[in-house]
């Protein structure tokens, strides 16, 4: 959503949420206590499926769904498979390993032992099914849904990006997967997520390096 806004140039500011202790003042906002949610004034808009409805109806100038309706419905396809499949695939058996018990504390539930491999190692044979799929839709078209960046290109960056902190992604594995990444990295919205870090969890060295 971060990357969404900063496309279309709308000022906004960021606000971390610790969803996981259910601030009185958040969940008056948004009951189910999940994030993200985007503040507008008045309006209070929640989910990752509902804000792109939001911003595209009222900011309408710069659009991220394709203007073509086929085009439109593989964007949608491709946004609900990297934020539902690639999610449960990838990203939170990897991230659930290794950076939310430091990140989230005692919120995540109670494990003995260290990470559990077999979660590590499913993960890391799932992204590269995805690159695979990435890399074929960036060889046959100029974006992942079409020829004008959407949504989908951004969901699955978002995702990468959070993946590729910790340097899980085998990047050498599909170049064209690589080179889709380092353009859309390369854009002015990607700049504040790559400044970032996570206290405690340092980035791979590559991590914010534009051309790795």
């Amino acid at each position: 959503m971060r990357l969404a806004l900063a496309e279309k140039r709308l000022d906004a500011v960021a606000v971390a949420e610790r969803f996981w202790d259910r601030r009185p003042e958040f969940i008056a906002m948004n009951p189910s206590g999940a994030v993200p949610l985007l503040r507008d004034g008045d309006t209070v808009v929640n989910g990752v499926f509902h804000i792109p409805e939001y911003l595209e109806e009222t900011y309408p100038k710069v659009k991220l769904w394709p203007s073509d309706p086929a085009w439109r419905v593989e964007a949608r396809r491709l946004y609900d498979w990297f934020l539902v499949t690639f999610q449960t695939e990838v990203t939170e058996p990897l991230l659930m390993q290794k950076v939310h018990p430091r990140y989230c504390g005692s919120a995540m539930p109670t494990r003995t032992g260290g990470p559990d491999i077999n979660a590590i190692r499913g993960g890391m044979d799932a992204v590269r099914r995805h690159l695979d799929l990435i890399g074929h839709l960036a060889d046959t078209r100029r974006w992942l849904a079409g020829d004008t960046m959407s949504y989908a290109d951004l969901a699955a960056a978002a995702q990468l990006s959070a993946i590729d902190y910790s340097g899980d992604v085998p990047w050498s594995h599909n170049e064209q997967a690589k080179t889709w990444y380092m353009r859309i990295k390369s854009r002015p919205s990607f700049r504040p997520l790559l400044a970032e870090t996570v206290p405690g969890v340092p980035p791979a060295r590559h991590y914010a390096v534009l051309d790795f």
